[in-house]
């Protein structure tokens, strides 16, 4: 890594006049032994170069829930921004129509079934008498004719009564997933139909367990990303909370008026904190290259000048740096620290030894 640029060296000078009025020398003062610190060897590590864009937080399953019966509305148990869980009651129509149906098509069940009994003892019956050669084959004919008639009315009869069990189920409307009301579209007492020619929505339901964010990159960096098929989503400005991306897909065509790409990064939304309709930054790996990076709470910040404690044989200085991006807990330095030098790990414990060296003369 290269050292600080012209301008950099000027911005050192607030910081050693600070420290020369406090009493400290920028020079690592000639101690006898070495500082017993806790250190770190800070080394070039291998890094993807990343290009950061802003994109919109979408969920991965998202429904708008319709009415499926012609019915009123009884019950709306949850409103917008609600978190609901699976299989929750979202509306609850009323459903005097469809119990009445109900209750109909069993009447009409009862009665097949009667019909279907009789006709097969009947032919029962027949078939026993027609086996000794008492009646004519055609008698046999006509009450097997009748209980299969029969038969098939029972059998309508179930499928009319299933189709009425449908329509009741209908009337109450559950969450097919957890997740968050985004919208409702009807209020209590309001009647819905099923069509046609469509039906009515009911509830707008977005499910936070998956997420996934919509980046619009440039025709230029498109190719190094569908390459790599690696994003970091940025949950804040600077970087210090960040997560993979599970997946990344490079739509294979571009905007005709913006010559961009569509670019979707998945992730967990699971503690992630993120919610559809959202613009967070997403960072996409682009190519390689080598970072310095040390922990974040190794940097004394001193208004807007900051920098580390460099240890060597001889004692501890203070340098200036200019810093990156953070990852995590630990921050990447541009520009002050050259590969190979240790740095303490503790600013503070570093400040004090260097009090103690100038308390004693050393």
């Amino acid at each position: 890594m290269k050292g600080l640029s012209a301008s950099a060296k000027l911005g050192t000078l607030p910081l050693m006049l600070m420290l020369i009025a406090c009493g400290h020398s920028a020079q690592p003062p000639q101690a006898k032994s070495a500082p017993k610190l806790a250190s770190i060897l800070v080394k070039a590590e291998a890094a993807p170069q990343q290009q950061v864009w802003d994109g919109t937080v979408e969920a991965v399953n998202s429904a708008v829930l319709s009415a499926q019966t012609n019915a009123r509305v009884l019950e709306l148990p949850y409103d917008v921004n609600d978190v609901v869980p699976a299989g929750a009651v979202l509306v609850r129509f009323t459903d005097v129509e469809q119990q009445s149906a109900s209750r109909a098509a069993q009447a009409q069940i009862g009665s097949a079934r009667a019909t279907y009994l009789n006709a097969k003892v009947n032919y029962e019956r027949i078939a026993a008498i027609a086996a000794k050669g008492l009646i004519a084959k055609a008698e046999l004919d006509q009450a097997l004719a009748q209980r299969d008639s029969a038969q098939a009315a029972l059998a309508a009869a179930e499928a009319t009564s299933r189709q009425v069990g449908m329509q009741a189920d209908y009337t109450v409307v559950r969450a097919p997933y957890s997740g968050i009301i985004t919208r409702r579209y009807v209020q209590v007492g309001e009647a819905v139909q099923a069509g046609p020619p469509v039906p009515q929505q009911l509830i707008a339901l977005a499910s936070l367990k998956d997420l996934r964010v919509t980046v619009q990159v440039p025709q230029s960096s498109i190719e190094a990303i569908r390459q790599r098929h690696a994003a970091d989503i940025l949950l804040d400005g600077a970087g210090t909370h960040r997560v993979s991306a599970s997946k990344v897909t490079v739509f294979p065509y571009a905007d005709p008026a913006t010559h961009s790409f569509a670019v979707r990064a998945e992730l967990s939304g699971e503690g992630a904190g993120l919610y559809p309709g959202m613009t967070v930054k997403v960072a996409f790996a682009v190519g390689e290259t080598s970072r310095l990076m040390v922990p974040a709470s190794s940097l004394v910040r001193r208004g807007e000048l900051q920098g580390v404690y460099v240890m060597t044989d001889a004692g501890i200085a203070l340098r200036q740096v200019r810093v990156g991006d953070r990852f995590g807990d630990r921050i990447e330095l541009l520009a002050g620290l050259e590969d190979g030098e240790r740095i303490a790990l503790d600013p503070v414990a570093a400040a004090r030894w260097l009090m103690e060296q100038q308390g004693s003369g050393t």
